[in-house]
């Protein structure tokens, strides 16, 4: 059996009721039927803290990507600006699960929205719109392009740490030239780094792209991009997943080992 991927969904109104629904993108479970190599899980965003029943079950986790933001009183931050999209009942769902994933070496990949929540679950902090500070690029989705162009265009490059988690990932020729281009749809991002990350790649307006768990006992890494959007096409983002994929296998062969060992003494 291939391994099991948890997705985390979002809580969104459906339908002309706006019935609140579970949801996860189809190029998350896409990814997870490809590169990855496991059989995707999703997670609801059931408002309450699920790790002690979900973890011993999974094998890796992917924080997804989402319009809605963190909610800034997880990290002390001012409120929102009226009408920003946040998702209490995901909050609570995830950021303790991301600090017990780590705890327990569950392999971890956090993507836009995910390698936020990733920074303030570890005790970071984040920056609102990026696009307003002084200095800072427009991360934001752009309005005048077409959405599958903006979604896979690349739209600035990052400078990448050679000798980091992200290098050992990615193509020796990215590693060589330490830059990757890459998509970008975000308008929040790092504003203080938590002290169990390193970054790991900066736009050019010094945002912080990608992060590592310093220590970690499985694969944990966060990218600000959203690889999922074109790795049928782009080998680094398809790297990325298959690197994930492989700690992946890995933790559910050492998960399984007591199981089998059990069944062999009977």
């Amino acid at each position: 059996m291939k391994p099991l991927i948890g997705i985390s969904c979002c809580q969104k109104p459906f339908g002309i009721f706006g019935t609140p629904n579970h949801a996860a993108s189809d190029s998350y479970v896409r990814v997870v039927r490809g590169p990855v190599s496991g059989t995707p899980v999703l997670l609801p965003a059931a408002g309450e803290d699920l790790s002690a029943e979900l973890l011993p079950h999974l094998d890796g986790l992917i924080l997804t990507g989402s319009r809605s933001n963190v909610w800034p009183g997880h990290y002390d931050g001012p409120a929102h600006a009226e009408g920003t999209p946040e998702d209490h009942q995901r909050d609570a769902t995830t950021l303790p699960l991301i600090r017990a994933a780590i705890d327990h070496g569950v392999p971890l990949l956090a993507i836009c929205r995910g390698m936020q929540e990733l920074n303030v679950a570890l005790g970071g902090s984040l920056d609102q719109r990026i696009q307003d500070l002084p200095g800072r690029m427009d991360h934001s989705t752009p309005s005048d392009q077409p959405i599958p162009r903006v979604r896979t265009g690349k739209a600035h490059g990052v400078r990448i740490e050679t000798d980091g988690a992200l290098a050992d990932v990615i193509t020796l020729a990215a590693r060589r030239a330490g830059r990757l281009a890459v998509n970008s749809l975000h308008n929040q991002g790092v504003q203080r780094l938590a002290p169990r990350l390193v970054a790991e790649a900066w736009a050019p307006d010094g945002t912080v792209e990608a992060v590592r768990v310093e220590g970690a006992r499985a694969f944990a890494l966060g990218v600000q991009w959203h690889p999922e959007y074109d790795w049928d096409r782009d080998v680094d983002s398809r790297s990325i997943f298959e690197a994930f994929g492989r700690a992946c296998a890995a933790h559910r062969a050492a998960r399984l080992a007591p199981l089998t060992l059990a069944q062999a003494a009977e």
